[in-house]
């Protein structure tokens, strides 16, 4: 694993380190470029925008690891109130939300988080969008595609989600592959034994997965930033004869901006990752460990009143 990355991954559980960033003076204008502010009024109106643009749009309210009762309810009582808020804006048609079990209570019971995600998908489906089930590190898979199955039991549009580092991962697209599946890369640092190290191998096998999901009948959502994965799958995409429109691109909110515009105005569907929330601070330090290069970017605002 690249040190820097490594490094970075550290940082986000180091309370001290989460200090710095939080109270440094310009660190909240430098976290809105990837954080979408922390209300759902916020993040709705950065949704409107982006539609208005041509982005389809999915939201994350930021959050995991729950311990308690009372915080999973909290998080899911504000995806009610996002769905909702979709629904009267008119953007359901072109926004779902990204949930993470852990955030709902996957930690303390299975059954409280597939409880929490029925309440969410059913919300969801009385507002006319959709759920997808992040994923999270390894230990949690198993996990969450049992929720997932369940789930698809009353809505079969619950999206799945599969990470290309994981060395099962093209197992599971196998099993997944006539379904919406997004396929990532995955952002969580794990061990030899059950991830591949090597980003070239990881790249790898995203190609290897993303041949599967577009051979299947299902609607394959591919989420990188990668120049070259993003050409390769567009060109296995017209070997497979997919239509424009029913498979899509995934990038993150902050991230090329410029790419999500172009592959929109090409005709492909890009759907944008949009986070929200007062718990950025370790999406942050992922998204900084998957794209290293953006670190100095970020430390020069940090220090920069400019």
């Amino acid at each position: 694993m690249n040190p820097l990355r490594t490094l970075i991954l550290a940082a986000a559980g180091n309370d001290g380190v989460r200090r710095v960033v939080a109270t440094a003076p310009i660190s909240r204008d430098v976290v809105r470029r990837f954080v979408a502010g922390e209300t759902v009024d916020s993040a709705v109106d950065a949704t409107a925008d982006l539609v208005e643009h041509g982005l389809r749009v999915t939201l994350d309210y930021l959050g995991e690891d729950t311990s308690d009762r009372r915080t999973a309810e909290r998080t899911v009582q504000s995806y009610l109130v996002l769905l909702d808020l979709l629904h009267e804006t008119g953007l359901s048609d072109d926004a779902e939300v990204s949930v993470k079990l852990s955030a709902v209570g996957q930690a303390l019971d299975e059954r409280l988080a597939l409880d929490s995600a029925s309440r969410i998908c059913a919300a969801a489906g009385q507002s006319g969008t959709t759920v997808t089930l992040d994923m999270e590190d390894h230990t949690t898979t198993d996990s969450t595609l049992r929720v997932l199955a369940e789930l698809r039991r009353t809505w079969p549009s619950t999206g799945a989600v599969l990470q290309a580092h994981l060395r099962r991962t093209l197992e599971d697209c196998h099993a997944l592959a006539g379904t919406r599946v997004r396929l990532c890369k995955g952002a969580y640092a794990e061990p030899a034994s059950v991830a591949f190290t090597d980003p070239h191998e990881v790249d790898l096998n995203y190609v290897r997965c993303a041949n599967v999901l577009l051979a299947g009948d299902g609607y394959p959502m591919f989420a990188t930033h990668d120049p070259r994965l993003v050409e390769i799958v567009a060109e296995r995409a017209r070997w497979h004869d997919r239509a424009p429109d029913s498979f899509e691109f995934q990038m993150l909110y902050g991230i090329r901006p410029a790419e999500q515009a172009r592959l929109a105005a090409e005709g492909h569907v890009v759907r944008v990752y949009v986070p929200f929330g007062e718990q950025w601070y370790g999406y942050l330090m992922r998204r900084l460990a998957e794209r290293p290069a953006a670190v100095a970017f970020f430390l020069r605002s940090l220090v920069s009143r400019s």
